[in-house]
């Protein structure tokens, strides 16, 4: 089973890719698109040349390696994707051959989290528009697309993870709920940027505080990605 999991930049991602990864059945892959994303679109994010550096810039080639041989030839792999990858160009035929989920996490909180790690994200840069667009897609496979919010993984680790296996159609394992300090082995080159908070973790963390205040001039990028939130958290599980 290749489970492909898509969200946005600070949504709970990697910390999911970490649960999966601790299975011990599990395969998992971090962003295998973001190189080929970089090189199509020249943007000039931190530690650019590394990430070029480390992954196929070619997307056909990274979708043909999502679909092959399993590393470690485990039953499970786990794929984690970030929505603004997906440009136009990037492969999306490849989605039919695996489970598509969607991690959603209210725009206010992304917006806080990413804004104090890139100044003045767009709407472009936090994936809303993009999700909510392969959303659709899978949709229109007449698949009933499978939505999970990150709040609600964040109030109840273990039970929407064990809804989230059985959805999926998985069995659901306890030792995807901690997972080693120090990140994960097949982390992307760029963790040391952005996965600190998650290395020093052992596990999920606490249930979320109140929505933050989203400053002013960031309010457009919030108006502009909650019709596509709010549309995705209706079909959530």
């Amino acid at each position: 089973m290749r489970i492909a999991m898509w969200s946005g930049p600070r949504n709970l991602s990697t910390a999911m890719m970490y649960a999966f990864g601790n299975r011990g059945d599990c395969a998992v892959v971090d962003e295998p698109f973001y190189a080929a994303y970089l090189a199509m679109t020249g943007l000039n994010h931190p530690m650019r040349a590394e990430i070029l550096d480390s992954q196929p810039r070619d997307p056909g080639e990274v979708a043909k390696a999502l679909l092959g041989k399993v590393p470690s030839a485990r039953p499970y792999y786990y794929q984690k994707h970030m929505t603004q990858h997906m440009i136009p160009g990037v492969p999306r035929q490849w989605m039919r051959e695996v489970t598509n989920v969607f991690l959603i996490r209210h725009p206010a909180r992304v917006i806080a989290s990413y804004a104090a790690k890139r100044e003045n994200p767009t709407l472009e840069d936090i994936g809303f528009r993009q999700q909510a667009e392969l959303f659709e897609l899978v949709r229109s496979w007449e698949h009933a697309p499978i939505v999970v919010d990150s709040h609600d993984i964040r109030k109840d680790p273990a039970g929407k993870l064990e809804q989230l296996c059985e959805t999926v159609g998985m069995p659901y394992s306890p030792k995807m709920l901690t997972w080693p300090r120090g990140g994960h082995k097949d982390d992307g080159v760029w963790a040391a940027h952005w996965y600190g908070a998650v290395w020093n973790s052992t596990g999920f963390a606490d249930p979320e505080s109140p929505l933050p205040e989203v400053p002013e001039d960031l309010q457009p990028v919030l108006q502009a990605a909650l019709p596509y939130y709010e549309e995705m958290k209706a079909a959530k599980i």
